[in-house]
C-alpha cells in the first residue's frame, strides 16, 4: 500500500529525450541505391525450402541450438 502511494505522488520523467535529434542516423548514413535480387520462391516451393533449411541440412551438434539469423559458422 506505502509502495503504490509513492508512485501516484511522484512526478513523471521524460522518458525518451527531445525530439531535436529525431532522425539523426538516418539522416547521416550515406544513400545506396537497391540491388536487383532474385524473386523468392513462393507457396509450396517456400514451404520446401523451409523445411530444407530447418531440417535437411540443419547442423546437428552439441550445445545450444543456433537460431536462424545467427552470424556464427
Amino acid at each position: 500500500m506505502g509502495n503504490h502511494l509513492l508512485r501516484v505522488l511522484s512526478l513523471p520523467r521524460k522518458v525518451h529525450g527531445s525530439l531535436a535529434r529525431a532522425g539523426k542516423v538516418r539522416g547521416q548514413t550515406p544513400k545506396v541505391a537497391k540491388q536487383d535480387k532474385k524473386k523468392k520462391p513462393r507457396g509450396r516451393a517456400h514451404k520446401r525450402m523451409q523445411y530444407n533449411r530447418r531440417f535437411v541440412t540443419a547442423v546437428v551438434g552439441f550445445g545450444k541450438k543456433r537460431g536462424p539469423n545467427s552470424s556464427e559458422k
